[in-house]
This record gives structure tokens, C-alpha cells and sequence, in this order.
């Protein structure tokens, strides 16, 4: 049981509050009493299974702390590559482009980056085509096509 409360303080100090912190230390001896004259409760190996065997038994409202370290180490964080990635592009873009354009066109060009499997399906003919179609320019776009 202290292994729980050296947890609680060395990964979760900010998830419990000083008072908690006292509470949970009474709480833990009690859950140990409990334990010990707790069948199911000593036949739980994993802390899934504890979970399951609080809940069924009711024991989550007596022990709200402990169900809430439970649920905090439950609760992993799982960060997918292509998240990282995207916040990784993001970060290199700003730091490149910064100071130098204005948010819309930072905003534009992440947004082309990180869907960039749906951009890569334009064509630049399609790109200029439409852009020439927007207003008249002061330069020519498009290409003539030379017929022979």
C-alpha cells in the first residue's frame, strides 16, 4: 500500500489535494482491513481486475481515492504518430514562417501540410486553372497549348 501512495505523489501530485493526500493513506489501511477478510478481493491479480471487483462489489463509494488513482493509472496517455507528426510540422512551420506572414496564410499552408494526402490529388494545371477563373491577373497562367 505504500508502493500507491509513492505513486500518487511522485506521478499524480497534482491530481490530489494536500487534504486527499491524508485521506488516502486512511483509506489504504482501510481497503487493506477490507482486503484481508475479502475473498474476491484476494483473488484479484491485476489492477483491472480490482476495478472490476470494487465496482461490482460497491466499494468504489467507500474508497473514492483509491478509484481514482485506479482510474488515473487506467487512463494512459497514447499519442499516435500521425499527431506527432502533425504537431511536429506545425512547430518546424512557425519557426520558420513567423513574423514573416500573417495568420491566414500560416493557418492555409498547415492546413495544406498536414491533410497533405488530399493535396497531393490537385494537379498544379487544376490550381492555376482556378485561380486564373478568380479574377483577371495581370500576368498570363496559363500555358497556351502550341498545335501543330
Amino acid at each position: 500500500m505504500e508502493d500507491i501512495y509513492k505513486l500518487m505523489n511522485d506521478f499524480y501530485l497534482g491530481d490530489f489535494t494536500e487534504q486527499e493526500k491524508l485521506h488516502m493513506k486512511i483509506q489504504l489501511e482501510h481497503f487493506q482491513l477490507d482486503a484481508r477478510q475479502s475473498t474476491k478481493l484476494q483473488k484479484a491479480s491485476t489492477v483491472v481486475e480490482l476495478c472490476q471487483v470494487l465496482a461490482k462489489t460497491n466499494k468504489l463509494s467507500i474508497y473514492p481515492l483509491l478509484d481514482k488513482i485506479i482510474h488515473l493509472v487506467l487512463t494512459l496517455p497514447v499519442p499516435t504518430t500521425i499527431t506527432e507528426q502533425a504537431f511536429l510540422a506545425i512547430k518546424i512551420v512557425k519557426a520558420r514562417l513567423r513574423n514573416r506572414m500573417e495568420d491566414d496564410i500560416l493557418s492555409t499552408y498547415l492546413v495544406a501540410y498536414i491533410e497533405k494526402r488530399i493535396a497531393q490529388e490537385f494537379s498544379i494545371d487544376c490550381i492555376i486553372g482556378e485561380f486564373d477563373l478568380m479574377k483577371k491577373q495581370r500576368m498570363q497562367f496559363r500555358v497556351p497549348s502550341i498545335e501543330k
